[in-house]
């Protein structure tokens, strides 16, 4: 990448055939579709990827295929989250010879319980790393329980200055991110938000440069933080209450599964299953999320169409 990352960058869902084994080929599909949206990059092998039912040897053909589908169009981030450090260190340095123009990571967790104390945190992030040349951005998410407080995270950056994003996306994000901007500068050019967009303008206010959602509405919230990020901030507080209630749908009634549906119903994909025991949202839930879709004009409803 020549200059820092902002704008959208996507997750990529894992695509299943309805006996839940890979569909690399409706994978590569939702890549073409995600490019057409004019997304500033992608993310693979993420939570929402489903990344967690996968075994290794599917996680390396999908990051093989998808970044030679990609073929450095966009930059590509790949996931190597793992509790050892040695496994994310091998993963990391395998990511970026395939092509990854940069590395998510969250902090070393397993279960509810086993978490990791803070100087460990960036003993851990030092080797990774130590075996890439490429950014490393760090994922702050509930999902962990190993905490990341603004201090343990200002630290780490400093002390390991390849971290040079973060993905935000705990309660009081905005707060967070605040406090990292004002204290780091241009030490931390790429301060990300998740959790599907559904806090995006407090965040873009507190000075988030982009967004990690799923792949639902990328080319509508590209819209809205290219508007941000121009100084259009009303038309993107528009916009953005207007996706609000559906982002909002996705994010507490089906999570993942919000995109997988509307990919199916907008004929990219052809199933829309998640793997056991992930299960399907409920009918009730499937129409209302369908109902907020069919209400806006969006890209995934239209683009295979």
């Amino acid at each position: 990448m020549d200059a820092p990352l902002t704008g959208v960058v996507p997750v990529v869902p894992t695509i299943f055939h309805d006996d839940q084994t890979v569909d690399l080929g409706g994978t590569a599909r939702v890549v073409d579709y995600l490019l057409d949206a004019e997304v500033d990059g992608l993310c693979l092998l993420a939570n929402y990827s489903e990344q967690f039912s996968l075994t290794d040897a599917e996680r390396d053909a999908l990051a093989r295929m998808l970044l030679e589908r990609v073929a450095g169009r966009l930059p590509v981030i790949v996931t190597t989250s793992h509790y050892s450090a040695r496994v994310a260190a091998t993963r990391s340095r395998a990511a970026q010879d395939l092509g990854a123009a940069m590395v998510m990571i969250m902090p070393p967790f397993f279960g509810a319980t086993l978490t990791v104390a803070g100087p460990a945190v960036i003993e851990y992030f030092g080797q990774v790393a130590d075996a890439i040349d490429i950014p490393i951005m760090v994922q702050d998410a509930p999902l962990s329980p190993t905490p990341l407080p603004v201090s343990l995270l200002i630290d780490l950056v400093r002390q390991v200055p390849a971290v040079r994003y973060a993905k935000i996306e705990v309660p009081q994000a905005a707060d967070k991110l605040h406090a990292l901007v004002t204290a780091l500068g241009g030490s931390l050019p790429g301060p990300f938000d998740g959790e599907e967009s559904v806090t995006l303008i407090p965040d873009l206010d507190a000075g988030a440069r982009g967004t990690m959602p799923s792949s639902m509405v990328p080319a509508e919230l590209g819209r809205i933080v290219r508007r941000h990020l121009s100084g259009d901030r009303a038309g993107a507080v528009r916009a953005w209450e207007d996706l609000l209630p559906l982002i909002h749908f996705e994010n507490r009634q089906c999570g993942l599964r919000a995109q997988k549906i509307l990919l199916a119903e907008g004929g990219i994909i052809a199933s829309e299953r998640t793997r056991a025991p992930f299960g399907p949202v409920s009918p009730r839930t499937r129409r209302g999320l369908i109902e907020l879709a069919t209400a806006r004009d969006l890209l995934i409803t239209r683009w295979a169409r």
